[in-house]
């Protein structure tokens, strides 16, 4: 059975309902890959993996997994940059049954801790440049196993892998030949000498990845997604968000692995398509550039962050990108003032095409909703994928909500989650039964929907500001101060004040080379009264070189809330 590519034939007709293959994730591009076996499945560092090799890889890892005693429903941690060896690894424990966790290799050493143990992780591949962490606080998870160790230099050629070992190679700790580890090359070596059972039939709703997030409480929590969970997304972007599928379509994926949106769309959405994967294991804006001038990729996506260090480096200036067909924004809101830099950008540079902004969140593995690539109104997040339903509530009685009256977002539809890990509770809060007799996901963001069906993200509800009761939403300040043609971002927050219970204070980063003048404070202060309500009216601008960022790129308002309250305990015992 053959899913045809949806780009073969879809010039902006969105169906409303698609075909889902009972399946792996594995299976599907397996299905679907007969089509273009020697088209490019990946690129990395210059080196590219047609799919039949990338197949045949898989196969191999799959093997080399099962003879280390890894089996159905084991959880693996994968703690990786985009790397092939992440990408390979990740599809062979969905092929033998088993379940990936994906985490940050940036992590300290007690989350990694934390989600190894609250995953009951059996294995862990890790870089080797991260393994020290690993090594740390493995005898504190009694359920791990084995540690696979990958190194970068060997998925490199001969030139760059001496190249990597005489430069960022040094600074990697040497691994003891004694240390208890099983090297990626060795795992692929035991995968050419098994040979016993080792595939397993997985279905769609079978548990196949976790991801992590916040949830709507902001207490990390594993999120268990399944087959069709991916399958689903990922069928849906290629109608929802992909246009034409020309040979050789590429995506820059950037995005990272453990993030739904890298997995999810910029990996597993490609995939399945025949599209090419170019791997970026690091953001830098100079390699980005050259990426961008070398690869000439067809699709770019990234969160606002990203856009935003693009438009300040010197080095995209004469980059030219005639050669985009989509550009995607998500993982945060994108401010209607930074789309309109980042549309002029596009322009300025050749490109026919605007950003699009996606909206989702990890309990439907990412976009679950994304603007037309051929209508945009302004402050809308679009409209939602096909066989995804929204609905605004009221967040007390989930009661539906009028066309324009503001309420918390719900959603329905093939991606949403399983569960939370081990949280029955939190998974009953989340995914709730409506009068309907249809299970909403409850996002826990505000939003409207208007006639045509347009949806608008408002705020976060835990990241509403109640200043004298009034109901003061950071995004609308933070689009009005971005809007000044010096600020280059800002982060807008809630401070404990004994009269007001919460007062608005507002941190902001300038423009490279623009310095924080009196004239120039002035002007944003004078710019901020007259476009800001009174009430919600900043009492303090703060201005930093640079304003603090979670592990996926988005504005760390929370590390500047706990700074206030720090800040607010001193003066009080002063």
């Amino acid at each position: 059975m053959n899913i045809k590519a949806p780009w073969l034939d879809f010039y902006g007709n969105i169906p409303k309902t698609l075909e889902y293959p009972d399946v792996s994730m594995f299976e599907l591009i397996e299905m679907n890959a007969g089509q273009w076996p020697y088209m490019i499945a990946y690129s990395f560092e210059g080196r590219k993996k047609i799919y039949k090799d990338f197949l045949n890889d898989v196969h191999q890892c799959a093997k080399g997994l099962a003879s280390l005693g890894i089996k159905a429903d084991d959880r693996v941690t994968i703690c990786m940059p985009n790397t092939p060896q992440g990408v390979t690894t990740f599809y062979a424990l969905n092929l033998i049954g088993a379940i990936p966790n994906m985490v940050h290799p940036l992590s300290a050493e007690g989350e990694i801790e934390f989600f190894l143990t609250t995953s009951k992780s059996k294995a862990i591949l890790v870089l080797d440049a991260f393994y020290p962490k690993v090594k740390a606080v493995r005898d504190a998870c009694p359920d791990l196993e084995t540690v696979i160790v990958a190194s970068i230099d060997t998925e490199l050629s001969k030139v760059k892998a001496l190249g990597f070992k005489l430069t960022l190679g040094r600074r990697i700790p040497k691994i003891a030949k004694n240390e208890n580890i099983v090297r990626y090359t060795e795992l692929m070596e035991r995968g050419l000498e098994f040979s016993g059972e080792y595939r397993v039939a997985r279905k769609g709703n079978d548990p196949a990845v976790i991801l992590y997030s916040g949830g709507t409480t902001g207490k990390m929590k594993g999120i268990v997604l399944t087959n069709m969970n991916f399958n689903a997304l990922g069928l849906q972007t290629g109608y929802a968000g992909l246009r034409s599928r020309d040979d050789g379509t590429i995506m820059l994926t950037i995005m990272p692995m453990f993030h739904g949106f890298g997995l999810g769309v910029c990996i597993h959405t490609v995939l399945i398509f025949g599209g090419q994967c170019v791997l970026v294991p690091q953001f830098n804006v100079k390699t980005y550039a050259k990426l961008l001038k070398k690869a000439k990729p067809n699709y770019i996506a990234g969160v606002p962050t990203l856009f935003e260090a693009l438009l300040r480096s010197k080095k995209m200036k004469r980059v030219k990108l005639g050669h985009l067909k989509g550009v995607f924004s998500g993982g945060d809101s994108l401010s209607i003032e930074l789309k309109k830099k980042v549309d002029k950008f596009l322009k300025d540079h050749g490109a026919q095409v605007q950003v699009r902004e996606g909206y989702g969140t990890t309990e439907c593995v990412t976009a679950s909703c994304l603007t037309p690539h051929d209508l945009y109104k302004e402050g809308s997040i679009g409209i939602p994928f096909p066989d995804t339903f929204y609905k605004i509530v009221d967040p007390e009685t989930c009661r539906e909500l009028p066309y324009g009256e503001e309420g918390e977002i719900c959603i329905n539809g093939p991606s949403v989650m399983k569960e939370y890990l081990d949280e029955p509770e939190e998974t009953a809060n989340t995914l709730r039964k409506h009068e309907d007799g249809h299970v909403w996901l409850h996002t826990g963001d505000l939003g409207t929907m208007d006639k045509d069906g347009f949806v608008y993200f408002k705020q976060r509800l835990k990241r509403m500001i109640v200043s004298s009761g009034y109901s003061i939403y950071p995004s609308q300040i933070e689009n009005i101060i971005d809007s000044h043609p010096d600020v280059l971002m800002s982060c807008v927050i809630g401070v404990p004040d004994p009269y007001k219970v919460q007062k608005v204070k507002a941190y902001i980063a300038l423009k490279p080379g623009v310095r924080p003048t009196d004239e120039i404070k002035d002007e944003i202060r004078r710019h901020c009264e007259k476009n800001v309500a009174k009430y919600a009216m900043p009492y303090d601008f703060e201005y930093r070189d640079s304003l603090p960022q979670t592990l996926v790129g988005k504005i760390a308002y929370t590390v500047l809330e706990e700074e206030a309250r720090r800040e607010i305990a001193k003066d009080n015992i002063g």
